[in-house]
């Protein structure tokens, strides 16, 4: 798979909103986390955050942003130090789990894409003032589909990508409520089905993400 030119944060957006879903890799070591992330690459889901609470998370990215067609990103960033750390080491893009404006400068001074967390209005529209990319909708799994039809109502500028209660099947109600990508964890990236050595699982669960998107987006299943 060859991947578009992502020279600039903008090129990585559009990416992103194209793939339509994320893949949230967290997990308990560098090894799993590699075939895991090319495991539902291989699926069809080609947008990896790596959070850096996953040993040897600099690592991970730093070899799947070698991987063709793969557009990796640094998500649990907290901190300027860490976004700077993530973006040398390969990501096109940084996740905070938390409204950090100081993140914004970090990532755009490098022409990264920047994704701030909110969970209530005002925060999300703080964090897009704050000059963020895409506001991560977190935890979105209390607050469902309804919540991003409404918050873009009177917000129809903003660009939401939620995480948290997002899956297979039901991500393509996310996409058709607003959201410009949705963020997939452990439905996807299943922790067990990792330890088991099941990455086969990951990548028929990924085809069907990929599927869903498709649909909700209007093209063939």
């Amino acid at each position: 798979m060859t991947m578009p030119s992502l020279k600039t944060r903008q090129d990585v957006m559009i990416r992103l909103t194209e793939l339509g879903a994320i893949a949230v890799v967290r997990l308990d070591s560098a090894e799993a986390a590699v075939l895991a992330a090319e495991a539902v690459h291989a699926g069809g889901v080609h947008a990896v955050e790596v959070t850096l609470t996953t040993p040897g998370a600099l690592d991970v990215i730093r070899h799947l942003s070698t991987v063709p067609g793969m557009i990796v990103g640094a998500g649990s960033v907290l901190d300027a130090e860490s976004a700077r750390a993530a973006i040398h080491a390969g990501a096109r893009y940084i996740v905070s789990p938390a409204l950090l404006p100081d993140l914004v400068d970090t990532g755009h001074a490098a022409e990264v894409a920047v994704l701030l967390g909110g969970f209530t209005p005002t925060e999300i529209l703080r964090a897009h003032r704050a000059g963020a990319d895409a506001v991560k909708v977190f935890p979105s799994d209390a607050l469902g589909p309804a919540f991003i039809r409404g918050v873009l109502g009177p917000m129809p500028f903003l660009h939401l990508i939620p995480t948290g209660g997002v899956t297979p099947d039901n991500v393509g109600d996310w996409l058709r409520a607003g959201a410009v990508a949705a963020g997939l964890g452990g439905a996807l990236v299943d922790a067990k089905r990792v330890a088991a050595g099941d990455y086969a699982a990951l990548t028929e669960r990924a085809r069907r993400v990929a599927a869903s998107v498709a649909a909700a987006r209007g093209g063939a299943a």
